[in-house]
């Protein structure tokens, strides 16, 4: 059972600090790109996205450059005693840049849904930007964005290849789930592969029942749309 219990300890920890780090900076940045209208909004939207194309191993090789003793970020932190590869700190910037994208759709498409009459409404009502915000758009957006929060959080828990580049595969330390899948078939080990695969699929099976569930129902809001008219 440790053989099983310690990788998911530790990929449900990276992916929850991922999850909430990608959330947080994914509403943010979504938010800005749904309320700047300039055609560069969709060009700075399809950059932040490459992670979703891109091989994870080439997002790993990327933080490597970036975090390695040699990187320029690396090499000041490193200076300041802060060591992010062949760490579960690692791990958790490795998901959180796969798993951002997925926050960042969700979050601008159920942006992009409110409905700019109520915000108007409340700034005649004489509340401010910020309290529009919290009282009116992320309420409204929130059903999108906590689907695009839960599919984060599956795409941080299944990653791989960044993750294996840029912390390893430290028994108890580094290796997550799905490394430690890979390391099981490797050494032969077939039962503790099976159970650990079994165990990383129902977990993102969970995870995409509750996100369909929060998702937005696209033919409601369009016959909603029409009605309005």
């Amino acid at each position: 059972m440790t053989e099983i219990s310690i990788p998911l300890l530790l990929s449900l920890k990276v992916a929850g600090w991922a999850t909430f780090f990608a959330g947080v900076l994914g509403i943010t940045v979504a938010y800005g790109l749904s309320r700047w209208r300039s055609t560069w909004a969709d060009a700075v939207d399809a950059i932040l996205t490459l992670p979703m194309v891109l091989p994870p191993t080439v997002i790993g090789y990327y933080l490597l450059v970036l975090l390695g003793r040699r990187g320029w970020l690396g090499s000041f932190l490193s200076d300041l005693g802060i060591e992010l590869v062949f760490t579960w700190q690692g791990a958790v910037i490795a998901a959180t840049v796969v798993a951002f994208p997925m926050v960042l759709k969700a979050a601008r498409a159920a942006f992009d849904d409110v409905d700019h009459a109520l915000e108007d409404g409340a700034r005649i009502l004489g509340i401010g930007a910020w309290g529009i915000f919290f009282r009116v758009t992320l309420p409204l957006a929130a059903h999108g964005i906590l689907a695009g929060v839960l599919l984060a959080f599956a795409r941080a828990l299944g990653e791989f290849g960044a993750t294996l580049m840029i912390a390893g595969s430290i028994p108890g330390r580094t290796q997550t789930l799905s490394i430690a899948i890979y390391e099981a078939v490797q050494a032969g080990n077939d039962d503790t592969a099976n159970m650990l695969v079994l165990v990383t699929a129902l977990t993102c099976v969970v995870v995409l029942l509750i996100a369909s569930r929060l998702a937005p129902d696209r033919s409601r809001m369009m016959g909603m749309a029409r009605g309005k008219r």
